[in-house]
Formats: structure tokens, C-alpha cells, sequence
């Protein structure tokens, strides 16, 4: 039986609740973004007592469906102020799955400056002290919870980056070969230091599993739905070949990629940070090309990545935080970049909104373009230490930009824009200025229509289309992120018949629930509505919809295109 865990910090007490008959259907984002919207009160401080720190799995997560690991993370964001979800792959989700969580609320805030631990298990949840990590970053964290508790244990956990309740800090989540993931965006690493909760540990042994109500139909459904997904070529061919970085030279032809703090739309180096440059380069050091991120994943999207000498240095070598770190910055070396990426896991700061901010820092002049040296110098000697200099940095690209007085800062919501520019690519753009999250990609991700030719083709310079295209993908995704799959099984949803209905036969014959695809698109309206109401609560309303001013009148080259979208036509997106 599905059960609820709520940790109060306040009182250091645990309570387990049944699950709400109108919760029974919702999951990973759906089921974080209800909890928060139903009891944290929208004008919070999110550091405050206030607001809640919810862990979600996915519907799926947990079962022998591939790609269904991720588990979603929400509160009120600090960076932005308003709702957030957050998910990422690792062991944690599918051990909470097994343990028959629904989903675990953290609240309230200790009255004395001490840090805890989380510990789960089939008999509950405990709460500890904790004084021999506090001040460690995440790799030691691992390290060490490992040694305690043994090699399976599933490991939530934070760096100083969240001890400091940086706007940008992370929760990073251990992966099956002891790696990271992380829940990135949005600044939960904070609230979990506002808790003061430096590690949860999960111990899945003795655990129930999860309750499949028609295994044989399950079974048939999910051998379908994982055919289509090794049949698509993105998801089957270019991801397991190349992992996301496969997008570096694509969307520099398409003129699209974020140059010198977005000046340009293609970088003269593309080829020395790209996927093809990549994958050579971690073949030739004995690395590992492809590998999952959680047990189940079949496309092996992320990899291992060595330095020269054979040395680990990053896995989940991402396209955002090398475009990042690599054309935005104008750093050509991929080991660099890797060090950085490395650094950022380690002391538990998002990378995409990192690595854009070191653009604008450069726009600052704080360090020159293409000084990738001098990006590990800030992380180490600033950020990692929580220096002045250090926590502005550690506040994102917004925070830099209004301390050193930079124009063009790319944020929405105050969260970072990601790896591709909305004039040439201008269905993203509508999903980075209409996300309840703040700019994020994979809130909407249209470069599936506008440049791969995934579920059809919009012309992305064209804003005929575009509003429609983000809308529909917004509301599916929405319902994705509910299930506990993985994003990317969006790419053979949009294209190969069989594949969105195998995905709701699967969630049928788990639940014995007579769900349709209107159902499914139903599901992603209402999380978008909850989230939205949340942030109008909040404070926030349409003219928080929009790009920055500076997308409006620089022309971007090569195409010499700008964001020309009115008001009231970005503001069409909420009509459903």
C-alpha cells in the first residue's frame, strides 16, 4: 500500500499518511506540483519555515518499464521565486518506489544550528544528526555514506553550494555506477540547506515492490513501448551514439547556437566541443560512450568522460553545460569544460544556470571570454568558498547581471535561458518566456519540430505555429514528468503510432485504471493550471511571460533575426 512520509524539521518528528483518493493518479511532477500548491503559501520566503521540500517517483517508476527511473523534487524555488519541479535519474527513485512512497514532505525548519540526515527504509524513516559531513562536498558525501551503509544505498545530498543556500545550488542524486545526477534547475539545493538536511540515504533492502494490477498486459505493453523507442533515430541512434552533446554542430547550422553571451548564433569552434569530438575523445582514453543514468535506461544517453591521464572528470557530459561553458563562453577545450562540469558536481550547483552565468560574468569583465582557467578559479577559489564575489555568482546569471550592471542577461523568471537562441529558434522561445518554471528547455521542447523534424516540421524562424507547437508539447510533457519516464521518450511519442498508447497501457495495468489519451492530455493541462495559479498567487503575472528586452532589437547573425512575438500573442498560449 502507497503511503505518504512527512518530516518535520521543526518538531524532528515523522508521520506516515494514507494517500489521498484524489492523489491516487498523479506522480513525479504532478503529484510535487499539487503538494506544493495545496500547503505552501505562494508569498513564502523559500528559505523560510514555510516552504516544503517534496520528493516525488514517477507512476511508472519503480516497474521494469524502460526509461522510468527519474524522480521529480518540488518547492517554491528561490531562484525564481515561484513553483519548481525539478527531475533527474539516479537509484533514489525506483527505491522509493519499492518502498511504496508516494511521496516524501519535508517542512518546517530546525531551532538550532544543527545538520541532519535523512535515513529510509521498509520500517520508516529516522531522522539524525549529522556532524562528520557537514562542510563536505558531494563526492566525499558518497564516499562516505557508502562506507557507513553499504554500496546500494540510494544518496540525495547536497554541497556547500547548499549549505550556503545559493540561489543556483543543486540536490544531487547517486547514480547505480556512483556517479551524480542532479535535480538542477531552480535552486532546490537551497531549500534543502534551509532545512538543514545534509543527506538522505534509502535502503531498498526488504523493500515490498511495486504492485503491478494486470502484470501479462503490462508486460506486452512495455515490450512495445520499448521497441519504439530503440526504432526512433534520435532516441535509438543519435543519443546512444552521441549523448545530447549530438546537438552542437545541428543547431550551429541551424544558426540557433548561443554565442558570446548570445551576441551570435553559431560558434567558429563548434567542432572542438561537439558530440562527434567527444565521443572520439572518450573512445581513445578508454572512457565509456554510452551509459544510463538510472537501471531500466535503454537509450544510454549519458557517458563516462577521463581526462589525458585516464582520470574521471564528468558523467552526464551534457549539450547545455558545454555550449554553456564551451560557445557561450568561448571556450575551446573540451577538458576544461569537463573540470568545470566536475567542480560544479561536486560542490552541488546547477550547470546550466552556472555556466550562463559565467557568460554574463564575462560580459562583466570579471574574467575575459574563452578564459576557461579562470572559470575554475571562481569556482574554486569563490564560489566553492561562498565568498562575496562567490555568492553572487553562486545567485545565477540574474544576480551577476544586476550586480555589475550587464544588459544582456538571458534569464526568464530569472532563471538562465538555455542552449538555444529564441530568434532563430522561435517556438523555444515561447516555452522559455511561458514556463511556470522560468526558461527551460525541456518544459516544451520544440527544437524537436523546429529543427529535427520530430512530430513534424515548423519552420523555426517562422512564428506561424509556434505558439500551438509549445502549447502541445508543454501539456504533454507536463504528463511525461508524472510518470517517472525519462524526457527524451518524447522524440518516438511524437513519431511512431504505438508508442504514447503503449505508455498508457502500461499506466492502465499498473493502477487498473481505464485511462485514455485525452485522459493523459487532460493530466498536463491541469499541472499546468495548478502552476500557474500558484505563481499569479506568488506575484507574478503576463508581462513575467516575456524574453528580455535585448532579444527584441539585436538582430542575431547569421540570420540577422530578432524576437518579434507581441505581447498578445505570447499571451495566446494559455488559452486552453
Amino acid at each position: 500500500m502507497d503511503k505518504i512520509y512527512r518530516v518535520n524539521m521543526t518538531d524532528l518528528t515523522v508521520k506516515q499518511e494514507d494517500v489521498p483518493a484524489e492523489w491516487a493518479l498523479l506522480g513525479g511532477r504532478g503529484l510535487t506540483s499539487t503538494i506544493v500548491a495545496a500547503e505552501v503559501p505562494p508569498t513564502c520566503h523559500p528559505l523560510g519555515p514555510n516552504n516544503k521540500l517534496v520528493f516525488a517517483p514517477g507512476l511508472l517508476t519503480g516497474t521494469p518499464a524502460a526509461q522510468s527511473g527519474r524522480l521529480s523534487a518540488g518547492a517554491k524555488s528561490p531562484l525564481t521565486g515561484g513553483i519548481n519541479e525539478s527531475n533527474s535519474g539516479g537509484t533514489a527513485a525506483q527505491l522509493l518506489a519499492r518502498l511504496c512512497i508516494k511521496a516524501l514532505i519535508i517542512e518546517g525548519q530546525p531551532k538550532e544550528d544543527k545538520w541532519f540526515n535523512l535515513h529510509v527504509n521498509k520500517d520508516g524513516i529516522t531522522i539524525q544528526e549529522e556532524t562528520e559531513l557537514v562542510g563536505q562536498n558531494n563526492f566525499a558525501i558518497i564516499d562516505a555514506v557508502e562506507t557507513r551503509l553499504g554500496k546500494k544505498t540510494g544518496i540525495l545530498t547536497i554541497g556547500i553550494a547548499g549549505e550556503l543556500r545559493m540561489a543556483a545550488a543543486d540536490i544531487s542524486v547517486k547514480d547505480p555506477d556512483s556517479k551524480l545526477r542532479s535535480h538542477g534547475r531552480g535552486g532546490l539545493g537551497a531549500v534543502m540547506g534551509s532545512k538543514k538536511i545534509k543527506f538522505i540515504s534509502i535502503d531498498g533492502e526488504g523493500a515490498p515492490g511495486v504492485t503491478i494490477a494486470a502484470p501479462d498486459k503490462f508486460k506486452a505493453a512495455s515490450r512495445v513501448f520499448a521497441k519504439a523507442l530503440l526504432d526512433h533515430p534520435v532516441s535509438g541512434q543519435a543519443l546512444p551514439t552521441y549523448g545530447t552533446n549530438v546537438l552542437v554542430n545541428i543547431i550551429n547550422e541551424a544558426g540557433g547556437l548561443p554565442t558570446r553571451n548570445f551576441s551570435y548564433g553559431q560558434f567558429a569552434s563548434h567542432d572542438k566541443i561537439s558530440g562527434e569530438t567527444m565521443h572520439d575523445t572518450i573512445v581513445a582514453r578508454g572512457g565509456k560512450p554510452k551509459h544510463g543514468c538510472h537501471a531500466g535506461c535503454i537509450i544510454q544517453c549519458s557517458q563516462v568522460y577521463l581526462d589525458q591521464d585516464g582520470k574521471y572528470l564528468s558523467s552526464g557530459f551534457e549539450y547545455e553545460t558545454i555550449w554553456a561553458l564551451g560557445a557561450n563562453c568561448c571556450i575551446e577545450n573540451l577538458d576544461i569544460i569537463a573540470k568545470a562540469d566536475n567542480i560544479m558536481d561536486d560542490i552541488g550547483i546547477d550547470s546550466i544556470e552556472t555556466a550562463v552565468m559565467f557568460g554574463v560574468a564575462m560580459e562583466a569583465g570579471i574574467i575575459p571570454f574563452g578564459d576557461g582557467e579562470g572559470v575554475l578559479r571562481l569556482l574554486t577559489d569563490e564560489i566553492a568558498k561562498g565568498t562575496p564575489l562567490g555568492r553572487i555568482l553562486g545567485g545565477g546569471a540574474g544576480s551577476v547581471g544586476r550586480a555589475y550592471g550587464v544588459i544582456r542577461v538571458p534569464v526568464v523568471k530569472n532563471q538562465s535561458i538555455p542552449a538555444y537562441d529564441p530568434r532563430s529558434i522561435k517556438g523555444i522561445g515561447i516555452t522559455y518566456a511561458t514556463s511556470t518554471m522560468g526558461a527551460d528547455h525541456t518544459a516544451g521542447y520544440s527544437i524537436a519540430t523546429n529543427i529535427l523534424n520530430v512530430g513534424g516540421n515548423v519552420d523555426p524562424l517562422k512564428k506561424e505555429g509556434q505558439v500551438e507547437l509549445s502549447r502541445n508539447l508543454q501539456i504533454a510533457t507536463a504528463a511525461i514528468d508524472s510518470t517517472g519516464m525519462c524526457i527524451f521518450v518524447a522524440f518516438p511519442a511524437l513519431d511512431i503510432p504505438e508508442c504514447l498508447p503503449a505508455l498508457i497501457d502500461m499506466l492502465n495495468a499498473r493502477f487498473d485504471s481505464s485511462l485514455a489519451g485525452d485522459d493523459f492530455v487532460a493530466l498536463g493541462k491541469q499541472i499546468l493550471k495548478v502552476e500557474r495559479k500558484f505563481n499569479i498567487e506568488a506575484g507574478f503575472n503576463s508581462a513575467h511571460d516575456r524574453l528580455p528586452e535585448f532579444f527584441t532589437y539585436e538582430p542575431l547573425p547569421p540570420h540577422n533575426v530578432v524576437w518579434d512575438f507581441s505581447d498578445e500573442e505570447i499571451d495566446e498560449f494559455w488559452n486552453f
